[in-house]
């Protein structure tokens, strides 16, 4: 019984670690997605400072600045959608920590079961040791 308990807790540690590091992961993306779309911005804004021109309406607005606005765009719409991948992930992982807190209380209770057991079988051969005694010195 305890090598199987042992098991499923490593198994249940090392699905919480997966977790871990896949929220990990996606938290990283989000913030390089959005570093990215920073440093775009400031190009943008180098090349308003360039061109003089900062309405995108305008016939001569700067075609890099128009492909950086939608790289930017398309970044911080990538960066929004993971940011709901992370809150899912976040609940896997939260669900997976319940899991392992289960199965480590039921190993600790079944521990403690057995610790119980064997003081019981204890108390019991020190009680006819003691009426072992008891009776010979009568």
């Amino acid at each position: 019984m305890k090598s199987r308990s042992e098991s499923l807790i490593r198994l249940k540690k090392f699905q919480v670690d997966e977790k871990r590091r896949q929220v990990v992961q996606i938290e990283m993306m989000i913030a390089d997605f959005e570093r990215m779309a920073t440093e775009l911005d400031q190009q943008i804004e180098i090349e308003h400072t360039k061109t003089g021109i900062s309405d995108v309406a305008h016939f001569a607005y700067s075609t890099f600045a128009k492909a950086a606005l939608q790289r930017r765009d398309n970044l911080l719409a990538s960066a929004n959608d993971m940011k709901s991948k992370l809150e899912s992930a976040q609940d896997a992982l939260a669900e997976a920590l319940e899991d392992l807190k289960k199965v480590e209380l039921l190993d600790q209770r079944e521990h403690q079961r057995e610790k119980d057991e064997q003081n019981k079988i204890e108390q019991s051969e020190y009680d006819e040791i003691a009426r072992l005694r008891f009776r010979s010195g009568q």
